[in-house]
């Protein structure tokens, strides 16, 4: 699991020791995602399937995709489908993916890279392997968290943040046993270079066997952990999390999160996609591809995107046409 790394943690800065007066955050509730299939056929899990959507807001969705070690010819992705009202925000841990639209925006995504897409307005959109990771095959393994956005920035024309993974906020713990990565929004003073409509926190976070992270979190935003890899303990009561599982938190000041000092051989660290926002309060009216506020704007968003009103595919990325045209 690449991403983005140092070969010594100890040069970077370092999160405050936080004192006896810190309120930890319990943990509310611990899911298990179920697997399933996206797109073309790649695997996933569904990261926050069975949790209430007032505990996740301002997030919607959030899946992981792989991790899978393709084999020639195997790699797929999605067909042409339709984004309102909301963001997407893809992280490629392993592989590379190519994302294209049909305002001409997109671009190219590997290892610690994060594709940040405010659909808005609404636009189509195809996620897809490079023709040379369908031929050689290879290791894919990523994310896609969606973001909702407030009902005075749902209709906002489409745009996209390419955020390279060298841009993220580097930090570690006081004793470096662990290795924080911010992609939006700031831990302890340290900003991620991701914009956003709501303010919100996202990282990605290894800690090393054994080690214990204790990680400061605003306490007006909610807290999501989910684990990418390995074992531990969330939370001051120690609840034992895994692969595949989420940690919707409580109140509080800060997380507390704890390695397993014995890992499984394929997953040596516990490796961690931490979440958190000011919630937007706003009715969510949620079918598909589109995410709005009321069931009339859902019902628009269809016959918007029936009548090409959300726009078409690019006459080179056409079935016909036999080729897989230039990525933007």
């Amino acid at each position: 699991m690449p991403a983005i790394t140092v070969d010594d943690v100890l040069v970077l800065p370092r999160l405050p020791q936080l004192d006896e007066s810190t309120t930890y955050r319990p943990v509310r509730r611990l899911t298990t995602a179920p697997s399933g299939y996206e797109g073309e056929g790649f695997p996933v899990r569904r990261a926050f399937a069975g949790v209430p959507m007032q505990e996740l807001d301002p997030f919607i969705h959030l899946d992981q995709m792989g991790e899978v070690d393709y084999a020639p010819g195997e790699p797929k992705g999605t067909a042409w489908h339709p984004h309102r009202g909301f963001e997407t925000v893809t992280y490629m841990i392993d592989g590379i993916m190519d994302h294209q639209d049909s305002t001409g925006g997109g671009g190219t995504i590997t290892d610690g890279d994060t594709q940040w897409m405010t659909a808005g307005s609404g636009l189509l959109h195809i996620e897809a392997p490079p023709e040379h990771l369908v031929v050689s095959g290879g290791l894919f393994h990523g994310l896609q968290l969606w973001v909702n956005l407030p009902r005075a920035a749902k209709m906002k024309p489409p745009r996209y943040q390419d955020i390279r993974g060298r841009e993220s906020a580097l930090l570690t713990t006081p004793d470096g046993g662990a290795l924080i990565r911010v992609i939006a929004g700031e831990v302890a003073g340290h900003r991620g270079p991701g914009s956003t409509h709501t303010p919100i926190t996202i990282a990605h976070v290894t800690v090393q066997p054994g080690a214990e992270l204790s990680l400061p979190w605003q306490p007006d935003f909610n807290a999501l952990v989910y684990v990418l890899a390995g074992r531990g303990t969330v939370g001051t009561d120690r609840r034992p999390i895994h692969t595949g599982q989420l940690a919707v938190h409580g109140p509080g000041d800060a997380l507390r999160v704890t390695a397993d000092a014995r890992q499984d051989s394929n997953a040596p660290a516990l490796e961690l996609y931490v979440m958190g926002g000011q919630p937007i309060r706003e009715p969510v009216a949620h079918y598909g591809p589109f995410v709005m506020n009321t069931r009339e704007e859902l019902i628009q968003a269809v016959e918007d995107f029936q009548a090409g009103r959300l726009g078409v595919i690019p006459a080179e990325r056409m079935p016909h046409t036999g080729g897989q045209g230039k990525s933007a």
